[in-house]
């Protein structure tokens, strides 16, 4: 615990800040090019851009299964709690909620960010609160919740620190207001980066096109829980169309090329729209969206009618906050390869 009540040891939302998949696989390359050099260099060889790949490294089950937690299936594990200190932490939110009531997940559940703006409902010794996920607990198991300890105080003593919790991911929680996006500082034309909000459920895809026609180009989500396109959407405004694990799906208007700016639209994931003209469709399952390249996107709860909303977005003069995460940098290539 930290100061006595934060928490496991060093535990702390600044270290869960920054993007950490490119971390893992660079310290594996880095390691394995070390070798091969040392080897190399002993045998006197040069090295070997085209060597065949060795065997795959087994990754601890805990990391192999990357998922959220499934949707109705109630779940048993402990509880600790920390503080945000009011950042949004690893899923890049602006700030924390307004009621302070959100939850750390490990790397199993937290599953590269496909968890990000979901809600669970814990149940501990004093009752019941529903928080909302927006960071990452890199020390925390399967089980482990680390809460704010706005949300903790709801459900135990502080003073106990850590308490035997059951938990489960809210299915159609209610919103709090319309899809929300803000696109990423160092985005243009050529480079395309979102951060989606309001959902509500945990998203299964995003797809972005310019204009008003055209196709569709699936945006790839990143642990940090921005959506990219690395080789651009074009220069706006744009529509995106928004899928949820639980088959909703909604298409917002008007989204523009203003980095930085969280963009209000009207449209609503699900629940009703304040665009009353628009046109709602069922979409068969058979023509969703598929998700994107993460396995952890996969959906675990059964889907149900999916309704397609538009309506345009306004940009918010809300402060947009520090951002806490960069893109990951692209990787150098190997010596003496051309």
């Amino acid at each position: 615990m930290t100061d006595g009540i934060d928490g496991p040891a060093g535990h702390s939302s600044t270290r869960r800040s920054a993007p950490r998949r490119w971390l893992v696989g660079g310290a594996v390359a880095t390691l394995a090019t070390v070798v091969g050099l040392s080897l190399a260099l002993r045998s006197g060889a040069a090295p070997a851009c085209a060597a065949p790949a060795g065997p795959a490294v087994a990754l601890p089950a805990a990391v192999a299964q990357l998922a959220p937690p499934a949707a109705g299936t109630r779940h048993e594990g402990k509880a600790t709690f920390y503080d945000s200190k009011g950042a949004g932490g690893n899923c890049s939110y602006p700030a924390a909620p307004a009621d302070r009531r959100y939850v750390a997940l490990g790397p199993a559940e937290y599953a590269d960010g496909a968890a990000c703006g979901g809600y669970l409902e814990v149940t501990g010794p004093k009752g019941t609160v529903r928080v909302m996920v927006m960071d990452q607990c890199p020390e925390c198991e399967p089980g482990h919740l680390d809460l704010s300890r706005e949300a903790f105080a709801r459900i135990a003593d502080p003073v106990r620190g850590i308490v035997d919790v059951s938990y489960r991911l809210v299915a159609d929680p209610p919103l709090s207001g319309p899809l929300t996006f803000r696109i990423k500082e160092g985005a243009s034309q050529w480079w395309f980066a979102v951060l989606v909000a309001g959902h509500g459920n945990p998203l299964r895809s995003v797809e972005v096109r310019q204009g008003g026609s055209g196709p569709w180009r699936a945006a790839a989500r990143e642990s940090y829980n921005y959506w990219l396109i690395d080789s651009g959407a074009g220069p706006g405004p744009y529509q995106v169309r928004v899928t949820d694990t639980r088959g909703h799906q909604a298409t917002a208007t008007g989204i523009r090329m203003a980095p930085g700016k969280v963009q209000r639209s009207s449209v609503r994931m699900y629940g009703g729209s304040s665009a009353e003209s628009a046109t709602a469709a069922r979409t068969p399952a058979a023509a969703r969206a598929k998700p994107s390249a993460s396995a952890s996107t996969r959906a675990s709860a059964r889907p149900t009618p999916s309704v397609a909303v538009t309506a345009d977005a306004t940009t918010s003069g809300e402060p947009a906050g520090a951002e806490a995460f960069a893109t990951a940098p692209l990787a150098a290539p190997s010596p003496g390869c051309d």
